[in-house]
């Protein structure tokens, strides 16, 4: 049979997510209508164009994303790549300044006009090589992104449910309002509409992101949104685990601690950015909560669900963060014991009314005191995890190495949390098994497999 020679190779597409997984939810719908426009995509770096989808939220991300998208230039000085394409918070940050600090850029997309990605593609490779960069910056035509038709990234058991876009918060230190807008809660039709497909297409665990997932409908005038959505939710045969990420701690109140109680779904798991404990800190990082409301809240928690996880997060050296202040958080982080929680020190980004505060902490100041909150949480989770030992767990299979193979229980939450490394398993990727805990390896507890059947979803 003669070869169609009237066929033209199909025109690949690398791809490169970066960032949280609200990012991850942009690539994985930019990925699919990729794919859907007859475009080949590629693992390989070195493809006809690359796409960056990137991070701009604090400097470290900028700093990666401006360093993979150099590495993309030289790979396109070598002729590797022909076309890059720059999209994300990143593009909507900095705008067309980011075009002037690296005009080897082909494109640069802004949040709005993910959806159109594949005219776009389609716009840059018909550019002359010397012609000026393209910019699409524009609002989008609806203030909420439609995400359903997904790609997965991930493994395709689990996935991210965008329930809002924006956020209204006015914390001073967050360049989040200002990247991706005001808070919208997306219709609740719509979320349902995507949950299902994804329960359809195979995913038992849904993990709910957004910037404040708690204020989720009060836009719509809907009461205890995020109560309403989860009763909802709750009714979606297959699905078997229903996460919370974002908790905002002073809006966690009553009817939404009854509601994950008493959920058949949503994992007792929460994850509350408490920022800081100091109010006189709280105060100027413009949050709503204070000392007193969050501690009452940890032991209302662990109160109401004895077995509840509790995750944080925590910025140490904020501008004008006395010794005494920080060793009040300390102090606070070692009561409380989180199960687990993420560190960093401040970065004065600018734009934000934090960076014009007086007081600014030292640099050296800042590291020494995020290397000793992080050795005491160290310990506290280290302990944790010991006290595992013995323990029976039911846990979700997400991938088969080598020897072993890497699973979840329900105090895990993908990519940020520690995991299980299981002995002895097997079940396939998908399925929960019964396990016991055997030791830990640092963070992660090393089960093995209880034999039985898998139970299945």
């Amino acid at each position: 049979m003669s070869k169609n020679r009237s066929q033209k190779t199909p025109i690949t597409v690398g791809f490169i997510s970066l960032g949280c997984p609200k990012n991850t939810v942009d690539s994985e719908t930019m990925l699919a209508k990729i794919g859907q426009a007859g475009f080949l995509l590629s693992p390989d770096l070195e493809s006809d164009v690359i796409i960056i989808n990137t991070c701009g939220f604090i400097a470290p991300a900028k700093e990666e994303a401006l360093e993979i998208i150099q590495e993309a230039v030289q790979k396109k000085k070598q002729k590797k790549i022909k076309k890059i394409i720059v999209t994300g918070c990143l593009s909507e940050r900095m705008g067309t300044e980011l075009l002037k600090e690296t005009p080897q850029i082909d494109a640069i997309v802004g949040l709005g006009q993910r959806d159109h990605i594949s005219q776009i593609i389609h716009n840059t490779l018909k550019q002359p090589k010397k012609s000026e960069s393209l910019h699409y910056l524009q609002p989008s035509e609806s203030p909420i992104h439609d995400d359903k038709d997904r790609l997965l990234i991930n493994p395709p058991h689990w996935a991210y449910l965008r329930i809002s876009e924006g956020c209204g918060r006015k914390c001073s230190f967050c360049t989040i309002p200002a990247i991706r807008g005001p808070f919208r809660s997306k219709p609740l039709e719509m979320i349902l509409d995507e949950a299902r497909q994804l329960v359809r297409s195979g995913v038992i665990e849904l993990n709910l992101i957004a910037q404040d997932t708690n204020s989720y409908g009060r836009d719509l005038g809907i009461k205890n949104g995020l109560v309403t959505l989860i009763s909802e939710l709750d009714k979606i045969e297959k699905l078997q685990w229903l996460r919370l990420m974002y908790l905002y701690p002073s809006a966690i109140d009553q009817p939404l601690i009854d509601a994950i109680a008493q959920s058949p779904k949503v994992v007792h798991y929460i994850d509350m950015p408490i920022q800081h404990i100091s109010n006189p800190i709280l105060k100027a990082m413009r949050r709503t909560d204070t000392r007193e409301h969050t501690t009452a809240l940890v032991d209302t928690l662990r109160s109401k669900m004895p077995d509840v996880v509790l995750r944080t997060t925590v910025i140490v050296g904020f501008p004008g963060e006395t010794e005494s202040q920080f060793n009040e958080l300390l102090d606070f982080i070692r009561r409380a014991q989180f199960d687990a929680l993420g560190g960093f020190t401040y970065f004065a980004e600018s734009g934000t009314p934090a960076a014009d505060l007086p007081d600014q902490v030292p640099e050296e100041i800042k590291h020494r005191r995020l290397d000793t909150l992080m050795l005491a949480q160290q310990q506290i989770a280290f302990e944790k995890a010991r006290s595992r030992i013995g323990r029976n767990l039911r846990v979700l299979i997400d991938t088969i190495e080598e020897t072993n193979a890497i699973g979840r229980y329900y105090g895990q939450a993908p990519h940020i949390d520690s995991v299980c490394i299981i002995q002895n398993n097997t079940a396939p990727p998908g399925t929960f098994i019964e396990a016991r805990v055997t030791d830990t390896q640092d963070y992660d507890l090393i089960v093995e497999q209880i034999p039985a059947d898998p139970l299945q979803p």
